[in-house]
């Protein structure tokens, strides 16, 4: 068992050695190099008016550590909240046992607890954004299996904006603040997704009050990208990954939302903090749908479009264990702003698809912890797998420790090796070998179906729902020049009759009754100029 002092690997988890550990009483100030600190309230000066020398390593040490105390900014994901815990397995997938599908060891065994880290997040808005604007909701579990790491990477909402990894920098970039402006605009926004068919589904989910989650504990998640499973046969499944929240699921409409963000923009993670801290633990049932993987003509869609739903009255969710969330992290930076995932991170059992998404976010997600946290981002407590770690893998920026095993011979940092170097392990099961064939081209999936689902999910919508949905989209679009808005209409009117109908109403109308985001903004602007109160220089 790891202690909490400990990183994955069980070295200190602030790199001082077992013996000063064990020597808690002692709680002097020191500098990073151990030396300790008598006078942390002054500078070295001639004389106490000044200059300074430069030779003040304590005080040169202290400010250029705080020069870089931040790391880049994640570009998307950017504003998060954590918390760990447990994934407790049923040992079934429904009625079947689980072995049938995947010999992923968490699964196996009835009551099973594997260890987990959830962090929470919103996806546009950077780091200091208030919890209350609509946008996407991140929903990424690492779990600490006795295989290594497993990180399932997702959203809250079931479906994503587009199905192919090529676009993800454009959508960013049109969701993101204006390079010129430096804010974001609607116009921008819709102007992209005008142009983007397959985007129809998300933008009915992100502008109804499915687009602002009440808490991180009231919000569905979701693998979004279709994986595979893999049994002791080598036989593979598709299957698609859902959290469902125990605590049941509620969302603000617009109106509710900026009165919250009037009196806190931190609610999601206060609440979040304080429910684990009274004792109140956040659960999930962790649940997939499962399909045989083919290429199933028998769909108006393709199954690898993350555009689109699995409808569940053919693939029903089937639950194969639950979360729980138990223990707030002990420092911020450390464990939230640092910790980092991956969709490759994948256990044996557990298998890619050939989902266009997930094969672009296996490169880019890892690729960014490296930028972002550095090269050895592994050797992270938070990220570290709580198992041995041997590798040939050497130095990097901020290296730690060496990932040696015991016994291995030091000199040998390669493989194979006769000299006492690291071997490869025994085969856990025959590999999965699905039979691929084609002409490489570029081309975009044959069942495209942009606009069945998104009419479904608006005809599914309560009242309110759609209600709120055409005022959030009539805001949006009411300042954009009238090319964005008809085609807009256009899409919306594929999507529904009604739909479209309502939003064009909406857009003609001089006044829907709320005011548009540029208009709320312009007022903000206006009061600060004109009703301010005045003071006098001093």
């Amino acid at each position: 068992m790891e202690t909490k002092n400990q990183n994955g690997n069980g070295h200190p988890a602030n790199g001082q050695s077992e013996k000063d550990n064990a020597n808690t009483d002692d709680q002097t100030l020191t500098t990073r190099q151990g030396h300790p600190i008598s006078d942390n309230q002054n500078t070295r000066t001639v004389g106490s008016r000044g200059p300074t020398t430069l030779e003040n390593y304590q005080f040169l040490e202290k400010i250029t550590h705080f020069d870089r105390e931040r790391i880049p900014e994640r570009v998307v994901h950017a504003r998060g909240a954590g918390a760990h815990g447990y994934f407790e397995a049923y040992s079934l997938v429904g009625n079947e046992p689980i072995a049938k599908y995947t010999r992923a060891k968490l699964f196996q065994q009835k009551g099973k607890q594997t260890p987990v880290f959830v962090r929470f997040s919103s996806v546009i808005h950077g780091g200091h954004s208030p919890e209350t604007l609509r946008d996407p909701r991140g929903f990424a579990t690492k779990f600490y299996t006795e295989d290594g790491n497993w990180d399932l990477v997702g959203n809250n909402l079931k479906v994503f904006f587009i199905r192919d990894a090529m676009k993800f920098p454009d959508l960013v970039h049109a969701f993101k603040p204006d390079p010129v402006t430096n804010r974001q605009d609607g116009e921008r926004i819709f102007d992209f997704i005008s142009n983007t068919p397959e985007a129809m589904h998300m933008i009915t989910f992100l502008f109804s009050p499915w687009g602002i989650p009440a808490t991180y504990r009231q919000m569905q998640g979701s693998g979004v990208n279709t994986y595979k499973w893999v049994n002791d046969a080598g036989e593979g499944v598709l299957v698609k990954y859902h959290w469902e929240p125990k605590q049941g699921i509620k969302n603000l409409t617009q109106d509710q939302a900026e009165q919250i963000q009037g009196k806190n923009f931190n609610h999601s993670t206060q609440d979040l903090y304080e429910a684990i801290e009274r004792g109140e633990f956040p659960e999930w049932e962790f649940c997939v749908q499962i399909m045989s993987d083919d290429d199933h003509p028998e769909l108006d869609f393709d199954p690898l479009d993350d555009t689109k739903l699995w409808p569940t009255d053919q693939f029903p969710f089937l639950p194969i264990g639950r979360m729980v969330l138990n223990r707030n992290p002990e420092n911020y930076f450390a464990e939230v702003e640092q910790a980092a995932f991956g969709t490759g991170v994948l256990v044996d059992g557990l298998d890619f698809s050939d989902d266009k998404m997930l094969q672009g976010r296996t490169l880019s997600y890892s690729d960014t912890q490296r930028y972002r946290v550095g090269a050895n981002y592994l050797q992270l407590p938070i990220n570290a797998p709580k198992k041995r770690v041997a590798t040939n893998q050497r130095d990097g920026q901020m290296a730690y420790v060496v990932d040696t095993a015991p016994g291995q011979n030091p000199h040998v940092n390669y493989e194979p090796s006769s000299l006492g170097g690291l071997k490869e392990s025994t085969k856990p099961g025959p590999d999965h070998t699905p039979y691929v064939a084609g002409n490489l081209v570029r081309q975009k999936i044959e069942r495209t179906n942009d606009f069945k689902q998104a009419g479904e999910r608006y005809r599914s919508f309560e009242d309110w729902e759609r209600d709120d949905l055409i005022n959030n989209l009539v805001g949006a679009l009411k300042p954009a020049h009238k090319v964005v808005q008809d085609k807009m209409i256009e899409l919306f009117t594929k999507c529904d009759e009604d739909y479209g109908r309502r939003v064009a109403e909406g857009i003609r109308q001089d006044n829907t009754g709320h005011a548009t985001p540029n208009e709320t903004q312009a007022e903000g602007v206006r009061q600060a100029a004109e009703e301010s109160q005045s003071a006098q220089p001093y």
